[in-house]
């Protein structure tokens, strides 16, 4: 299919032409790489990417379409989504969608026909950094070696003067955008209002809906969860593993929270910086001793913030479902699923908390435990979601803390 031209230009200065799937509208956002083989509709639709344009590096994205019942929230948060070719057929019985067509349906700007391994290495060494992905500037059009043509990439200033000029202030445009450091998106994507949640599994047979009521069965523990961004996945595990779930607004009160009896408290995923989630940091704070705690990727961090500890954005940060992380109590290396820009400083962790996780790529916290009160926490997911499921027992360690310091 014919697709209009359309270029992704970096703040600093590096430009890729290629051209629009999807809604051919501009869009700005941090841009940032996955290198998931599969899981794009649950990558596309998780809150944590809220204000991001995604990187897919693995070649084709597309090729089973879009299910809804993979998706992770009630719409898309990203800002965009970058492939080296979407695939144009959906071969999936599931699929009710190509991927063009879902993008489209959510006004949300594809971008594709690059090299996305070498942007992907553009980021890696330079850091992450802000982009802008829009129509191709009429100067660029018609230009063949001698300007940038459709799949190739360079540096604004390499190019010819006519198209620097065309290019800069779309340059200039995502250097002045918010960064992601500093903001609090927490507040963007949390549902702001009190749920329950009773769906185990994903699925046509899956029932009864969202929403819909609690199950006939009595469940054996009543989970609330802060909803800083949570993904589907991590709430219907906690179904599976038995509990009735409440999820609440990222701003609830810790009060409020244990006015409604929990026997544990999940603090859910979400995306970017957890210091302008002061709020959340001073309710887990409160909450510390008093119910067990389990936090997941944001909710890990928000959990070391509320201990004393300090977190810092990393440079690239962690994407993906392959990255290797050794539990410190078991001795064990698994294999677990990524998405986080930030991390905890390990060297400003109190006495009070053992460090139980450790990355093995590059040596940083996984996760931690607080030895005198019942909480625990990891920075990847264990959902997995997509991802292999090593760490899927994280969940049974969670509910066999809640049955060791009773109900609520």
């Amino acid at each position: 299919m014919a697709r209009p031209d359309a270029v992704l230009v970096l703040e600093d200065g590096r430009v890729f032409r290629g051209g629009f799937f999807g809604c051919a509208t501009e869009t700005i956002g941090e841009v940032v790489f996955n290198t998931s083989m599969v899981g794009y509709p649950e990558i596309l639709t998780d809150p944590s990417y809220a204000g991001q344009i995604i990187v897919m590096t693995y070649p084709m994205i597309g090729n089973y379409g879009i299910a809804e019942e993979d998706f992770e929230a009630r719409k898309v948060f990203a800002a965009g989504l970058v492939v080296r070719e979407p695939s144009a057929i959906s071969s999936n019985w599931r699929s009710r969608h190509t991927l063009h067509e879902y993008l489209q349906k959510q006004r949300l700007a594809g971008f594709c026909g690059i090299d996305t391994r070498a942007l992907a290495r553009h980021l890696r060494q330079a850091g992450t950094m802000r982009g802008i992905i829009a129509p191709a500037p009429g100067a660029l059009l018609g230009f063949g070696a001698s300007g940038l043509r459709r799949g190739a990439h360079a540096q604004i200033d390499e190019l010819p003067g006519n198209l620097v000029e065309s290019l800069r202030p779309l340059q200039e445009r995502a250097g002045a955008h918010p960064a992601m450091a500093g903001t609090d998106l927490a507040a963007t994507v949390t549902a702001g209002h009190v749920y329950h949640w009773n769906e185990a599994t994903v699925g046509p047979g899956a029932s009864p809906a969202p929403g819909q009521g609690l199950p006939d069965e009595a469940p054996l523990y009543h989970v609330v969860v802060y909803d800083f961004g949570v993904k589907r996945s991590i709430l219907r595990q906690l179904v599976a593993e038995g509990c009735r779930v409440t999820v609440v607004p990222a701003a609830t009160d810790a009060a409020a929270v244990m006015a409604l009896h929990p026997d544990g408290v999940l603090l859910s995923n979400g995306p970017g910086d957890p210091e302008p989630v002061g709020y959340a940091v001073d309710n887990v704070r409160e909450l510390i001793g008093k119910v067990p705690l389990f936090g997941i990727c944001l909710g890990h961090q928000i959990l070391a913030l509320a201990l004393g500890a300090r977190s810092y954005k990393l440079g690239f940060g962690h994407r993906g479902g392959n990255h290797p992380v050794l539990d410190k109590q078991t001795g064990k290396v698994e294999i677990t699923s990524h998405n986080h820009g930030f991390s905890v400083d390990a060297e400003s962790l109190p006495e009070r908390v053992e460090i139980t996780h450790v990355n093995l790529n590059d040596g940083t916290l996984e996760g931690l435990r607080v030895v005198d009160a019942p909480a625990f926490s990891v920075q990847y997911h264990p959902e997995a979601a997509p991802g292999p499921h090593d760490a899927n027992h994280l969940f049974d360690r969670f509910i066999g803390m809640i049955a060791e310091h009773g109900r609520g």
